[in-house]
């Protein structure tokens, strides 16, 4: 265990397990309200997956959408998550959530100086279910020099590499290759922060200010307990830390650990984006106790590539979402055809790929490919390939839709025919097979620019064609440790745990396998991590309940 700022004191009120963003709101909570506070991280990098995320906050009937005049309820927003969770989602769990979203960020811009941007049409992603709004749900961090804030420390703060760029912005600028990369690089080097890299940083500063120790290479590894109450935490290296008001467990999920994703996980999970010290520990400390787990069949799913990219020496998948997004590219599936609306949210099209075809025991859509032409590659680029540059080893490449087929391993007239169709439609400026374009959500993510009828659709025109393998991904898991409305984790017979708390991928999430909107995984589990936060401080919830407006 190695401590950056501070010595060990071998004692404190609250000891958090995890540094990502639920972790470090509940710390910061915690030490706002006096508490002393540790928090362990196993790997040598702060900020857990969060850091590596688009930092966004799903928070229904939020003071930002007030101000701005949008018709939001908690009611509505109710219905909404209702829906999208498929009956699965407990009432205790979504109730907390949503009650005390808007107190949460009240709390983290007033008490913790997290500074946001609203997003006013960012759309939920599923816009044909009840409660659904166009936007005003979502808000991201503020741009953030974490150099400058953090000093030393900033060194140990995670990141994926990104440059630094606002939602705001990138709706501004369009297509990447319209981004104005040298004022982006000039950011970077200045230490400029965005995203979830952004929100991490200001959340650290916060833990700082109020005296909390952070801890890097300490992997905790099993609960110390006296007369049923959790005491404190034993670390890998035999160091056993006591905690007198309770233990935080925000350690993430468990999609590294192979056997046991394999084991639990409804569908098998091929690749992630997350960090491999996402090994499930925090979960394995939990099940060494006898708590309940739930949800552990679901994960945060997204449609991924392997592009070369790697984390902590181990190869992570790339999110796609413009490439196949963007109007001119498509998706195949192993029979060279369209199987879904391509443009809808990575977490419903990531359900599709895991379909089964059990008349011939093998998977329905997979392997599957996007699809687009040089056209394409000229407006847009793909991911960081840009026209002109030579073809990587991960991108396919053929002179005709014919010999691109064989490439891939699927009926040449299948994918002609396929492209024939598309093409059609879309310059007409509709999609009959899969409806894409006919929501909110996929115009958003097309090309306001776009020469076709339809931000979301245009045709493939002229060759080369390209090809990339499309997988299914996940940020991370979303099931795990269960616990009730303030965070308290619950045995098997559903009581509360003395003195253990968890939030984030190590829980069930609030929503159950929903995925309502841009955010819908920090801003619920910065939620739970803000009512655990104050729990364990022996305040109330309602820290700004008196200047809030009800819904």
């Amino acid at each position: 265990m190695r401590i950056l700022n501070g010595e060990n004191a071998g004692k404190y009120d609250v000891v958090v397990v995890g540094s990502g963003a639920a972790a470090l709101t509940a710390a910061a909570t915690a030490a706002v309200a006096g508490q002393s506070v540790l928090v362990l991280e196993k790997s040598a990098l702060l900020g857990g997956t969060s850091a590596v995320s688009g930092g966004m906050l799903w928070v229904v009937d939020n003071h930002y959408a007030r101000r701005a005049g949008f018709s939001d309820s908690k009611a509505a927003g109710r219905r909404y998550v209702e829906a999208i969770a498929r009956g699965l989602g407990r009432a205790e769990l979504m109730d907390a959530a949503l009650k005390h979203g808007d107190t949460m960020l009240r709390f983290a811009e007033e008490e913790l100086n997290v500074r946001f941007i609203f997003l006013d049409n960012f759309p939920d992603y599923r816009q044909d279910l009840p409660g659904a709004v166009p936007g005003g749900r979502t808000v991201e961090p503020e741009l953030f020099n974490y150099r400058e804030a953090l000093g030393d420390i900033a060194s140990h703060i995670r990141t994926d590499g990104r440059h630094p760029y606002t939602m705001q912005e990138y709706e501004e600028w369009g297509a990447f290759t319209a981004f104005p990369w040298d004022q982006l690089n000039a950011r970077q080097d200045a230490g400029i922060a965005a995203k979830g890299h952004a929100l991490v940083s200001m959340l650290v500063a916060a833990c700082l200010r109020n005296g909390v120790h952070l801890a890097v290479e300490a992997r905790a590894e099993r609960l110390l307990t006296r007369n049923g109450r959790i005491t404190g935490v034993s670390l890998e290296d035999g160091t056993e830390i006591s905690a007198g008001s309770g233990v935080m467990l925000a350690a993430g999920g468990f999609e590294w650990d192979r056997p046991l994703a394999d084991s639990m996980l409804a569908s098998r999970l091929i690749t992630m984006c997350s960090p491999p010290s996402n090994t499930g520990d925090a979960l394995k400390m939990g099940q060494r106790i006898g708590a309940m787990t739930r949800g552990t069949r679901e994960a945060w799913w997204a449609p991924m590539s392997f592009t070369g990219g790697v984390r902590d020496g181990e190869p992570v998948g790339s999110l796609l979402r413009f490439e196949r997004q963007g109007p001119g590219s498509i998706m195949v599936n192993r029979h060279g055809v369209r199987f879904a609306n391509e443009a809808q949210n990575y977490n419903d099209l990531a359900r599709v790929l895991q379909s089964w075809d059990s008349a011939n025991n093998q998977t329905l859509n997979t392997p599957a490919h996007v699809v687009f032409d040089q056209s394409y590659l000229e407006r847009y680029g793909i991911l960081d390939h840009r026209a002109g540059q030579r073809t990587p080893d991960w991108l396919i490449e053929a002179p005709t839709l014919a010999k691109l087929a064989v490439k891939i391993g699927v009926p040449g007239d299948a994918l002609e025919a396929t492209v024939s169709r598309f093409n059609a439609h879309a310059l007409a400026g509709a999609d009959p097979d899969f409806g894409r374009g006919s929501s909110e959500y996929d115009r958003y993510w097309g090309d306001a620019e776009n020469a076709w009828p339809n931000p979301s659709l245009g045709p493939l025109q002229y060759g080369p064609y390209y090809a990339l393998e499309v997988v299914n991904g996940a940020f991370g898991t979303c099931g795990g440790l269960a616990t009730n409305g303030t965070g308290q984790v619950l045995d098997v017979d559903g009581e509360p745990i003395e003195g253990l708390f968890a939030a984030g991928n190590t829980t069930e999430s609030p929503y159950s396998a929903g995925y309502p909107g841009a955010g819908a995984t920090l801003g619920p589990l910065m939620t739970m991590a803000y009512l655990a936060g104050r729990r364990l401080a022996g305040q109330p919830a309602s820290y700004t309940q008196d200047r809030v407006v009800s819904a």
